[in-house]
Formats: structure tokens, C-alpha cells, sequence
């Protein structure tokens, strides 16, 4: 998957139900990825360029940890979504379950993983969060996974950035960059939140890897960020009432792919 491209790359977010043993559970897993493995086909076919599939419902996340069966039902569930489909395809499994990620990936041949606390370490909603670039990617290495990018969120959502405040966003860049990232992930302060646009300001220009734009991304945002990042991850915007809990929404994807195609031409 070339994540720097002339015409940019908008990735759709699946947020699969709620899995088995986590307190909103409900559906079968079968179920659940019967349903992500449609919405990835409407994705596909109203020409986004790659998915992202993600156990956000699964609240609230254990800190940097899934018990096996969330790693068990992901893999079933990825599985389903690249057999639908021929485009590349990402998982993230919350929160910071980083090494179950690749796991999944690895097994099903994804394409990348999108990981939390690469670098540096932050307070997040499930607690404290501590680097692990040096114990991740050691472990891609062993299981032989060289070929999963691993995408990295640096100064994430949902997290206080307080132990980390004399560092600026452009030297945690950099930081993810010396260690071997993939890709740095820039998100506003929530789910849906779009990104300060002086947080981009010079990014693309001081860091060789490709700038992901991680939440917050709409169709009348799009051309404020369309130059300042390579890929844009949207979630929240492509659901029903544009929000991240319901069901993607056909209109909605349809009118922003539209917008992408014209500002690619």
C-alpha cells in the first residue's frame, strides 16, 4: 500500500458492533462481520481507496490490552472484510492493543495496523500509556510481519499530552520517524474532532513520512486539509447523522467521494 500518492487516499472506518465479553455485546460474530464485510462492499463500491476496521464499541477498553476472544473475533472479522473486497485493509484494535493488531493482520493478510503510544507516553481515558515502538517492532519482526505498515498516532485524542508538553507535536513527529514508523497520525481532541489546521503548518515539509489525518475529516472540511496530508481516515462523517455509533450512510459517502474526485482533477 503506497501511502504517498499524487491524489491523496481516503480511507472509511468500520466500527464493528460490540464483541464478545465486553458490556454492549449483542450480536454473534458472525453477525458482526457479516455486517462490516457490507459496509466495506459500499465503501468499495462508491470508490474509497482503503478501509480500516476498528472494536470501537467494545467501551470501556482495557488499557493496551484485548483478552483473546476481541483478538479471536477481529480476526474472524477481518478475514470477512478482505475476502469482500480487493482493496487494501487496516485494523486497530483499542486500546493500544497494539501486538493483537498485528497478530490479526499478519494471520489475514492485512495491510497495516494504526497503533497508539508509539512514542513518548500520555495519560489516555483508560490510564497511563507508555511507548512501545522498541517492543513492537521487534515483535513484527519475529512473527514475520515485516510487510504490515504500522501507522502511528503521536499526540492522540481522547488523551492528556501534559507529561509531554515541552514536546512539540512536530518533534514527536520526528520522534516516530527515528523510530521507524510508518506513518504519523495527526487527530483533533475526539472522536469526530477535526485536526487544528496549525498543528499540520509545516509538517509534510519537515518529516519524510506520510501525514495521516486521523478524525474529524467532512465534506466541508476536506479542502482545508486536502494539501497538508496524504491519507484521510473518515469515520464519523460517512455514518448516518454523522455519527461514529450508526450505520455508514450511502449519501453521505457518495458526496464526499464526489468532492475528493473534483479536487483531484
Amino acid at each position: 500500500m503506497n501511502l504517498i500518492r499524487p491524489d491523496k487516499i481516503i480511507v472509511g472506518m468500520i466500527h464493528v458492533d460490540a464483541l464478545p465479553g465486553t458490556p454492549n455485546h449483542q450480536l454473534s460474530v458472525c453477525e458482526i462481520a457479516r455486517k462490516a464485510a457490507l459496509e466495506a462492499k459500499l465503501y468499495h463500491d462508491e470508490g474509497v481507496d482503503a478501509i480500516m476496521i476498528e472494536n470501537m464499541h467494545d467501551t470501556p477498553y482495557l488499557n493496551k490490552n484485548a483478552d483473546h476472544e476481541i483478538t479471536a473475533a477481529m480476526t474472524v472479522i477481518a478475514h470477512e472484510v478482505k475476502n469482500a473486497i480487493r482493496l487494501p485493509v487496516g485494523i486497530q484494535i483499542l486500546a493500544g492493543a497494539n501486538k493483537q493488531a498485528l497478530a490479526v493482520a499478519n494471520a489475514v493478510d492485512l495491510d497495516f495496523i494504526r497503533a497508539e503510544g508509539f512514542v513518548f507516553s500520555h495519560i489516555a481515558d483508560e490510564g497511563m500509556m507508555n511507548s512501545c515502538a522498541g517492543e513492537l517492532l521487534r515483535y513484527r519482526k519475529n512473527i514475520g510481519a515485516d510487510k504490515v505498515k504500522i501507522l502511528t498516532d503521536i499526540k492522540k485524542k481522547h488523551s492528556s499530552h501534559a507529561l509531554t508538553a515541552d514536546v512539540s507535536l512536530l518533534e514527536t513527529a520526528k520522534a516516530a520517524e527515528f523510530f521507524l514508523s510508518d506513518g504519523v497520525i495527526i487527530t483533533g481532541n475526539s472522536t469526530g474532532e477535526a485536526v487544528e489546521p496549525s498543528d499540520l503548518a509545516g509538517l509534510k515539509s519537515e518529516i519524510k513520512l506520510p501525514v495521516i489525518i486521523g478524525s474529524g475529516i467532512s465534506n466541508e472540511n476536506i479542502y482545508t486539509y486536502w494539501n497538508q496530508a496524504d491519507v484521510f481516515v473518515v469515520g464519523s462523517h460517512f455514518k448516518l447523522d454523522g455519527h461514529w455509533t450508526k450505520g455508514v450512510d450511502p449519501g453521505r459517502v457518495q458526496k464526499f467521494m464526489r468532492t475528493v474526485h473534483s479536487l483531484r482533477q
